[in-house]
């Protein structure tokens, strides 16, 4: 990891301290050192997500992920100038008017929906980029939040703040930003090591997951995330890798997303897909299982996705929910996975379908833990 930093922390001071970027965690990042970074959460370099504390508070802090250069002071300075660069939009002199305009041209393109609320995410973003809450929006401020305005991640937490799905957004400081921790995660078992065999991860998945009505609430509050991102209130979005990993829940058995990086709007996924070359499907993958097929006249990917939200969700929790489900219900869950699992084509596709099948999902989840006093 020493190759990589988050456009890097000590970068993020420099450019604070010359008034570049600023944010609610600016101050404890740069001057009081009460937000420190402890253990890598990312297995993978390109990857920067770091357990951390915020005075008293257990954080997660996440930053762009950029290359770092070799540590002598010529580098470092043009790393200074590289990382000032990507900090100069707004452009100084920008209205809070022509700022907003910037921001909803930005969702447009991400989003790219009719039925989107693009104007109460845009009213968000910008509350958002007013850190100290003085009721004006500084250049170092809107500089910052148009930087992250780039993340997948953080603009998915930002649509879906209010729905409790994503970890509350405590702060931000140019390019890196701070969540809450979810406290249980990967959503089963444990986390093992890379070379545990797969036997044993299954039997840690079944020895320490919850009992099962806690199960079932974890997997109810999975079903009303693929709801939300399915022509949510602010356009839908992709989950391009179900692996657990990305996946907790709270104290209280309330899912929550644990890593949004591979969650990301239709729109950005079509546009990304639409250029890619290939030769047969399975050239046409995006993340790790965001498939579609291959055009082989024009030799380019199509952007309709194979499966569905929905279909992944209901794969994931075919074992997670069904093991140890009771006897009175587990048919009747049994076969509604089934029918999930069958569906076909993009969501679009088969709405009513899709609908019907989440519905009956949840329906009958709810009716079996609704009355227990802990669900």
């Amino acid at each position: 990891q020493d190759n990589v930093t988050c456009a890097g922390v000590w970068l993020t001071q420099s450019l604070n301290q010359k008034g570049l970027v600023d944010g609610s965690a600016c101050s404890s990042l740069c001057d009081k050192d009460t937000l420190e970074l402890d253990k890598c959460l990312s297995t993978h370099a390109a990857k920067q997500v770091y357990s951390g504390m915020w005075g008293d508070l257990e954080g997660v802090v996440r930053c762009r992920m950029d290359e770092a250069p070799a540590y002598d002071v010529g580098s470092q300075m043009e790393a200074g100038k590289e990382a000032a660069a990507l900090f100069d939009t707004p452009p100084t002199g920008t209205s809070v008017e022509k700022f907003r305009e910037m921001i909803l041209d930005h969702l447009k393109a991400k989003v790219d929906e009719e039925q989107a609320n693009l104007g109460e995410l845009t009213a968000r973003a910008l509350a958002a980029a007013d850190a100290n809450k003085d009721g004006r929006i500084s250049l170092a401020e809107a500089r910052s939040s148009w930087a992250l305005l780039q993340l997948n991640d953080f603009l998915l937490a930002l649509a879906l703040q209010e729905r409790g799905h994503t970890p509350k957004i405590l702060g931000f400081c140019g390019d890196l930003y701070v969540t809450e921790k979810v406290p249980n995660a990967p959503l089963y078992g444990v986390r093992a090591p890379a070379w545990t065999p797969a036997w044993v991860r299954r039997a840690a998945d079944h020895w320490f997951t919850p009992a099962w009505h806690h199960r079932a609430k974890i997997s109810m509050g999975l079903l009303e995330l693929v709801e939300d991102l399915f022509h949510g209130a602010f356009g839908s979005f992709l989950m391009c890798d179900l692996s657990a990993a990305h996946f907790g829940y709270t104290g209280r058995y309330d899912f929550r997303v644990a890593d949004a990086q591979n969650i990301v709007p239709q729109a950005t996924f079509q546009e990304a897909i639409r250029q890619q070359r290939c030769d047969r499907d399975t050239d046409c993958v995006y993340g790790v299982d965001c498939l579609t097929s291959c055009d082989l006249t024009k030799r380019r990917c199509t952007p309709e996705v194979a499966e569905p939200n929905l279909v992944k969700a209901c794969r994931v929790l075919e074992d997670y929910v069904l093991q140890g489900a009771p006897s009175d219900i587990r048919e009747e869950l049994e076969k509604q996975l089934y029918a999930c699992m069958a569906l076909r084509g993009s969501a679009e596709q088969a709405e009513i379908q899709h609908s019907l099948v989440l519905n009956n999902l949840k329906t009958l989840l709810w009716k079996k833990i609704s009355h227990n006093k802990d669900s």
